[in-house]
């Protein structure tokens, strides 16, 4: 199989305020971090070497990730010093990923999916295209942006979010060549794939194609994303209603349909409903939250977060 890039450097500015906490692969899904989720659905598709692209807040991910080996990974870091974006990011990692022109695979950092990579690569082979990206039938246009298509499969070009135009939802995961990136400047700031593809189709049509699949694709883009998909792994998983990994909560304390972090403590009497509560966090006895986020308040407030007492405290809507 081949190697894969999982893009994991990026800010996840519309997670804010979680982002502030940790980086976006980081965050537990069901009381697994994203990232060791991503790594195990690699492994389960016979990928053995993975590069992951750090920027925002590594510490989070290296300490969760090591050298991958207990998952049957071998992992390295592309460091990026500034930011480099969605092109930018891969064309540094090349030098990583590459052997002899060697395809591979790119993985957003927020994907959760069962799709079959094996497949889609042979796909790609096959078409001789640079790039191929997983895509599923866009059900909802107002939220998301869009892949267009001719019939034979080939990316025409991109719908932005509430177009209307009918399109197909990209998952998260592509096969490409090095040579895809080859016009890419290294080490460039936010050199981005909206601006590398659209030129890509005008000068070379058909090097970017679609693998259209039926693949469970989930979604943690916000907060209110994040929590949807975290319960529901958690009921799939566990069968419980609320996900925590190292919390305490007291035994007159009710936790319902919420993520607890690392270190969360909720005292007697509490009540959380619906929240996502981050490392460290001490929930007063006797209170009651729902549908909010809550930090430990530590330097600036994000926008539409409130201070109440050491807590920084925003609504997940």
């Amino acid at each position: 199989m081949v190697p894969a890039l999982v893009l994991t450097a990026g800010l996840a500015t519309r997670l804010r305020p979680l982002s502030l906490v940790r980086a976006k692969g980081a965050m537990p899904v069901a009381g697994t971090p994203l990232v060791r989720r991503i790594l195990a659905w690699l492994a389960s598709q016979g990928v053995t070497e993975a590069v992951f692209n750090l920027h925002h807040l590594p510490h989070s991910l290296t300490a969760l990730i090591g050298d991958g080996g207990d998952l049957g990974v071998t992992v390295r870091y592309s460091w990026e010093t500034p930011l480099l974006g969605s092109a930018g990011g891969p064309a540094r990692a090349l030098a990583l990923l590459t052997r002899a022109g060697r395809t591979f695979l790119i993985v957003n950092g927020d994907t959760l999916t069962d799709m079959d990579a094996g497949a889609l690569v042979a796909q790609h082979r096959a078409s001789g295209a640079l790039v191929t990206m997983a895509v599923v039938p866009n059900v909802a246009p107002d939220k998301y942006g869009g892949v267009l298509l001719d019939t034979d499969g080939g990316v025409t070009g991109f719908s932005r979010r509430g177009s209307g135009v009918p399109s197909f939802h990209f998952i998260g995961v592509q096969a490409a060549e090095p040579e895809a990136f080859a016009s890419v400047p290294v080490d460039v700031a936010y050199e981005s794939v909206g601006t590398l593809y659209p030129a890509l189709i005008a000068t070379r049509p058909g090097s970017i194609r679609a693998f259209r699949t039926a693949a469970e694709c989930l979604d943690i883009g916000t907060p209110g994303d994040y929590l949807a998909t975290s319960l529901l792994l958690a009921a799939r998983e566990t069968g419980h209603d609320a996900a925590t990994t190292h919390a305490e909560v007291r035994a007159s304390a009710r936790v319902e349909d919420s993520v607890l972090w690392d270190d969360v403590v909720v005292e007697d009497g509490a009540r959380v409903r619906a929240c996502v509560v981050t490392d460290s966090v001490r929930i007063p006895a006797d209170t009651s939250w729902r549908g909010v986020t809550v930090r430990v308040a530590a330097g600036t407030l994000a926008p539409g977060e409130t201070r109440i007492g050491e807590l920084a405290v925003a609504s997940l809507a």
